[in-house]
């Protein structure tokens, strides 16, 4: 997306933000997400990560700023400070601390460091706010009641989605029996409602030239960790030694073998929603493997 006038701007922006002069010197576009289009802004040795985007995405922007600041403020694991963030010329914009990543990290480290961000918790599920998915909302309204939030605002809005953009049928009618039927999945288990990342698959995570891992990309919200767990395990990236680390610093529930597939099923369909193809065939198989545990 064309962005090419907007850097001055931006950069009265970030010197307004860290109240210190920012003179902008070279500005780099470098390879972004499926999503979003990003660059390094860099001037008088500071440099910073600007993601960009459609002006109506500016909330989602604000979302992530404020995902990366709850993340921040535990000191549990590094992520990009957020600078500011903004609008410019039918553009939004995100600035961000620009991390370089490439060091040779330890998958232990951050095992330690994702359970001690989960020990943060709150006292209902959800989130302040609501933020996104990838680009779909993602709804946060605060519940006591962890299996009717995953019930009406992960795998129910989903579905509604999903139902928008024509998958109906077998996927319906089988999401709809899951829906009625996720309580026997949580005999013997109280989830607390832990600070989630919320989309912790291999790509949002790296290592610091220190070897200190970084997460980034967030969906924030709080929820029941075994959700931020599930995730790493649906398309690989995360070494062995990271499980290890996390369940000696936090044992999982036996139930988590089967819940995992739960909690995976709502990516599944997000992806089906965003990208279709494949992924609705693959939810209806979740949903007949989990359907398959309740008889």
């Amino acid at each position: 997306m064309a962005a090419g006038g907007i850097w001055p701007a931006v950069a009265a922006r970030i010197a307004e933000a860290i109240a210190a002069p920012f003179s902008l010197d070279r500005v780099s576009s470098i390879g972004g997400g499926c999503i979003n289009d990003a660059h390094v802004l860099e001037g008088g040795g500071r440099c910073y990560f600007v993601k960009v985007n459609r002006a109506e995405r500016a909330d989602m922007f604000a979302a992530e700023a404020e995902g990366l600041a709850e993340i921040l403020a535990t000191g549990t694991v590094r992520v990009p400070e957020p600078v500011c963030h903004g609008v410019e010329e039918g553009t939004a914009w995100l600035a961000l601390e620009y991390v370089e990543l490439g060091g040779r990290g330890n998958g232990a480290d951050l095992g330690r460091r994702l359970a001690a961000m989960h020990r943060v918790t709150s006292p209902r599920f959800g989130w302040k706010r609501d933020n996104t998915i990838g680009s779909t909302p993602q709804p946060n309204a605060l519940n006591p009641d962890w299996i009717a939030f995953w019930r009406e605002q992960r795998l129910g809005f989903q579905l509604r989605l999903a139902a928008r953009n024509g998958f109906r049928g077998r996927l319906q009618s089988q999401g709809e029996r899951l829906l009625e039927s996720l309580t026997p999945l949580f005999d013997g288990y109280a989830p607390t409602p832990s600070l989630l990342h919320g989309d912790l698959w291999g790509g949002n995570y790296g290592y610091d030239r220190s070897g200190a891992p970084v997460l980034f990309d967030p969906a924030v919200y709080y929820g029941d960790r075994e959700a931020d767990l599930a995730m790493t395990e649906l398309f690989g990236g995360f070494p062995a030694a990271f499980y290890a680390a996390y369940e000696s610093a936090w044992p999982l529930d036996p139930g988590y073998r089967v819940r995992k597939q739960l909690y995976n099923l709502y990516h599944v369909l997000n992806h089906a929603n965003l990208f279709g193809g494949g992924y609705g065939s693959q939810a209806e198989s979740l949903m007949d493997r989990l359907l398959a545990e309740l008889r």
